[in-house]
């Protein structure tokens, strides 16, 4: 049986042409690889065929019992999760097969020794015998000893972006990236545990143990810096054929090897644009970034109007150092942000998707979401969020961000939430206020909401979320309606599903978020079965009449079960179902 939501997307939306990445990307390479970065559980449950067969939630506890007849909806997307789960398999063997180079062996980088080689350690004092301006201390100290040992062999190479804005502010930094003039075949022939990757643009990865992996970048330049005129003419080049007023400044290529001056200045904001000098021990500001960061801006470098043309995808990155930093938008920056907004459905779906993602994922979502609705850019990001706000008022919006705040809430409390869930988590007020779809051509399956279906669907075909992330996030939402009691199941099977415990952790939020439902809530909790709500559907449900259901046979001595079908027609009895869910 298929699912009412057809995620099955082309083989081609795995590859990516050159033009739809444009060149934040390049700051941050790895974020265009692919939007799903939660931890994967390695345990992940498998679907077996026999578990999609019997009853989904409604199992008995009573083998005995005929019982309710199968929820339609549950067994569909559990078989749609095992087909979507399948489908990623292939495909992340399939990039496999292509990786570029095989993977470097994990050791801890140790230079050839040299006579008299000087210690790699960083100074505390600059050499005017004032303190470094950054406590070596509180840096990472295999970054520190990738900056050092590239000075030992005559490379410039400071720590950049992030990681120094994050020390300045007294923050501390998620990782640890460099800058270096050397090109990337020379860091890897100074780092023996060093592998490229990329295609177009070379970065170095260097490994050290633990699986600590320290990026090395080569400085670059922006490349409409460096030519404002040189193909200019040329047939297909972007910004051609409008002239001045219709330029195309959208950034599609980003490969152009600079000085350092030139990498600080290609970046987005003045405040990711400063190097700190491990050497020296003193911060390297070409774009006047410190004096942002004391006044608490972000700032474009460069004009805000053009460089928010060149990429689009900086509203999303500066809405995000906003909300993460507690920093105001500069007036001239904010205005081209409202001004590129119309420009987002430009940009590669894949990054829209991971940047919001990454909204999510950090625990500002609701400070960050406010201010994407401010900055009308919900309607392209989100659709069935900005639809849900401006039909609902104020009372939807109090609704909507009181759920993003139990969202944050246990993020910023160290929980590691699933892609999933955390999209599901931002759903559920839309899926509470739309009633779900019945698809009559499809036997009259319930469904979730029509634009939560729509929404993943894109998802899926056109910004590559793994269809595993959708589908499981489409069951943890139609598990919300069981966990409720607006649908009377008994619980046998149902608490033996593997996404049982990430559902009732959405419903947490929703009860937190909402103040309904905490007693049902205390009973799932306490392995008790809450009473149903007045009014809730059966398991027989209000779509009409539902076929009648062959009585099970306990399965006795070697199981062979005479005279009540083959395997394939027979389901699985409850006791050895619950081995396998």
């Amino acid at each position: 049986m298929s699912s009412p939501l057809d995620l099955t997307g082309p083989e081609e939306r795995t590859e990516r042409t050159e033009a739809q990445v444009p060149a934040d990307s390049a700051e941050h390479p790895s974020d265009t690889e692919t939007p799903n970065r939660a931890p994967t559980d390695p345990a992940e449950p498998a679907y077996s065929t026999d578990a999609a067969e019997d009853d989904g939630f409604d199992d008995d506890d009573d083998a005995e019992d005929a019982g309710p007849e199968v929820s339609d909806e549950i067994r569909a997307a559990t078989e749609a999760l095992k087909a979507a789960e399948a489908e990623d398999a292939q495909a992340a063997a399939e990039a496999g097969d292509e990786a570029e180079e095989p993977e470097a062996v994990i050791l801890e980088p140790e230079p050839e020794p040299a006579a008299n080689e000087p210690e790699l350690q960083a100074p505390t004092t600059t050499r005017t015998g004032e303190p470094a301006e950054i406590d070596p201390d509180e840096m990472d100290p295999d970054a520190l000893k990738v900056v050092l040992r590239l000075h030992q062999h005559g490379h410039q190479a400071y720590l950049v972006g992030g990681c120094v804005r994050d020390l300045l502010l007294g923050k501390k930094p998620k990782d640890f990236d460099v800058a270096t003039s050397a090109h990337p075949g020379e860091v890897r022939a100074i780092f023996r545990n060093c592998r490229l990757i990329g295609r177009r643009f070379r970065l170095a990865h260097v490994y050290f143990k633990g699986g600590k992996i320290v990026e090395v970048s080569t400085f670059r330049a922006n490349p409409t810096e460096l030519e404002p005129a040189a193909g200019a003419g040329a047939a297909g080049a972007p910004g051609s054929d409008d002239g001045q007023g219709g330029e195309d400044l959208l950034i599609t290529h980003d490969n152009v090897f600079g000085t350092a001056q030139q990498d600080a200045r290609r970046r987005d904001f003045t405040i990711n644009g400063l190097f700190y000098d491990a050497a020296e021990g003193r911060v390297i500001d070409y774009v006047r970034g410190r004096r942002d960061l004391d006044e608490r801006f972000i700032r474009t470098i460069g004009d805000p109007e053009i460089r928010m043309r060149e990429d689009p995808v900086r509203i999303l990155r500066a809405v995000r150092f906003a909300a993460k930093l507690d920093l105001d938008i500069e007036s001239r920056t904010y205005a081209a942000m409202e001004g590129a907004v119309e420009d987002l459905p430009r940009c590669a779906p894949a990054r829209l998707l991971e940047e919001t993602f990454r909204l999510i994922r950090g625990g500002v979502s609701a400070p960050a979401l406010k201010l994407l609705a401010a900055l009308d850019a919900l309607k392209i990001l989100l659709p069935p969020v900005d639809e849900y706000l401006r039909e609902n008022g104020k009372e939807g919006e109090k609704t909507f961000y009181a759920f993003a705040q139990a969202l944050d809430k246990r993020v910023s409390a160290g929980e590691v939430l699933d892609d999933a869930i955390l999209l599901a988590a931002l759903l559920v007020p839309i899926s509470r206020a739309q009633p779900p779809v019945e698809e009559s051509q499809d036997e009259g399956r319930a469904s979730v909401s029509r634009v939560i279906e729509d929404l993943l669907a894109g998802f899926v075909e056109s910004a590559r979320l793994p269809r595993r992330i959708a589908e499981r996030c489409r069951m943890l939402l139609l598990m919300q309606r069981t966990l409720s009691g607006e649908r009377r199941r008994k619980t046998g099977a149902f608490r033996r599903h593997p996404l049982f415990n990430e559902a009732l952790a959405v419903y947490a939020m929703t009860v937190e978020a909402t103040g309904e439902g905490r007693e049902a809530l205390e009973a799932w909790q306490a392995g008790e079965v809450p009473p149903p709500r007045a009014g809730a559907n059966s398991g027989a449900d209000a779509e009409g009449p539902r076929r009648k259901r062959r009585r099970r046979r306990r399965r006795r001595g070697n199981g062979s079960g005479e005279g009540s079908g083959s395997g394939a027609e027979r389901p699985a009895s409850s006791g050895s179902d619950a081995g396998e869910g």
